[in-house]
């Protein structure tokens, strides 16, 4: 089971650091630094914006597994009418609120003129693809909370197989730059989620749909908000840490920024790689929790954890020798390839340090235990902000490598300390 679910879904995940990958090497071969910087500061303000909706996913993929551990049918589709209907209505605020979103990124981030017009020209179109992706997030946590892997393997591969071949198209053939590859994200967008609606609504039998009063119920509608609650606050706290980054490593030139920015797809690499391990666990653990059957529980828990370890090792021994190959492909700029080349060692080894961080996102998401890892991700932020604010200083972009990486393993151990304690309280007999 744990394989049925991961490999698939490592499949359709892995595509979405390639898309990272050809962007950036899209806009790598204009052979201009701040347009791969703007590149890299518009898609940190993608990932910190719709990242931070990363909870419509997460939350419908335990809430669904729950539900089909209890066998029961009826409540899957009510999530999944509550999933969307939040997706949509979050997409839509985005929209209108877009141009005080780019107004204050710019302002965060800080980009010189040439690196703030690249940013505003990405951001100004993939903001419209925002109902489309969030909406994605909803479908695809609950084709993952049924265990259907290969039907999330096929809405991945669509969206970024799409946006990979239009990037390509748009960008380097038609000559649009950074534009094409902003196009190329919306219009990806827009079919994934097209074809998402059509399969699973296709596999609902009318007759067994949800009553409006059933979707908007104030138990579910108390349960998802707080679960959301604690994810947003996860996610965003998350996101902030790359931002931090991205927003530290920009005092340290264009240069240094745009080689930051190649490397940090390979950090992406390595989590996407693993996601799939980690989506078996929300899966297994969420029907276990569903079913009340600790066995099941501990048994996914053991095999996902051996997996999850074994292919980090295996990443990061491929970014070892392959990096200065994928780094010289992304980037025509001598100085980034350099520069980057300097710094590819903690970039090869995120997958190691955070293996245990991913897997364990994974159990306490699919068993609804959002507290605790909301409360243990701002633990691990606090060490973060003390390793930036000590190791910089000491180090320059050594120091800021090695916060992220101490960030990522701080994340692991502090929910691994958690799990024994949470699951003896959620499997323990009623009295």
């Amino acid at each position: 089971m744990v394989l049925s679910i991961a490999i698939p879904m490592t499949l359709g995940f892995i595509t979405t650091p390639l898309l990272g990958l050809v962007g950036t090497g899209v806009v790598g071969r204009m052979g201009d630094p701040d347009a791969l910087a703007g590149l890299a500061i518009g898609a940190m303000l993608f990932d910190l914006i719709l990242g931070s909706f990363n909870f419509l996913r997460a939350s419908t993929t335990g809430l669904t597994a729950q539900a089909y551990g209890r066998r029961e049918r009826h409540a899957e589709q009510g999530v999944f009418w509550r999933a969307i209907l939040s997706a949509l209505g979050c997409g839509m605020a985005l929209l209108f609120l877009s141009p005080l979103l780019l107004a204050a990124g710019l302002k965060l981030m800080g980009p010189e003129n040439a690196v703030a017009q690249a940013t505003s020209t990405y951001f100004s179109i993939r903001i419209l693809a925002a109902p489309a992706a969030l909406a994605n997030y909803a479908i695809l946590g609950f084709v993952l909370g049924r265990g259907q892997g290969s039907v999330g393997l096929l809405l991945q591969s669509m969206i970024n197989g799409v946006n990979i071949v239009l990037a390509i198209a748009l960008g380097l053939w038609l000559d649009w730059g950074i534009a094409g590859v902003a196009w190329a994200t919306t219009v990806g967008e827009t079919i994934g989620a097209l074809a998402g609606l059509f399969i699973v609504l296709t596999s609902f039998g009318r007759g067994a749909w949800p009553k409006r009063r059933e979707i908007f119920a104030w138990q579910p509608m108390a349960e998802l908000f707080t679960l959301n609650r604690d994810i947003l606050i996860r996610t965003f706290v998350l996101v902030g840490a790359y931002a931090v980054m991205t927003r530290i490593g920009s005092g340290f030139g264009a240069v240094t920024l745009a080689a930051n920015a190649v490397l940090m797809n390979f950090l992406m690499l390595s989590g996407f790689y693993l996601d799939g391990l980690a989506n078996a666990a929300e899966q297994i653990t969420g029907r276990a929790v569903g079913a009340r059957h600790r066995p099941a529980f501990d048994r996914g828990l053991k095999l996902t954890a051996i997996w999850s370890f074994g292919l980090a090792g295996v990443i990061s021994l491929f970014l070892f020798l392959a990096g200065d190959t994928l780094i010289a492909a992304l980037t025509t700029s001598s100085q980034v390839r350099q520069v980057a080349s300097l710094y590819l060692p903690w970039a090869a080894i995120t997958g190691l340090t955070g293996a245990l961080a991913f897997l364990m996102d994974g159990v306490f998401i699919g068993a609804t235990w959002s507290s605790d890892m909301r409360n243990r991700m701002l633990m691990s932020f606090a060490i973060y902000l003390a390793a930036v604010a000590i190791l910089v200083p000491l180090l320059a972009n050594h120091g800021l490598w090695l916060a992220i990486n101490l960030f990522l393993l701080s994340r692991g151990l502090l929910l691994v300390l958690r799990v024994k304690q949470r699951a003896d309280q959620t499997f323990r007999p009623a009295q």
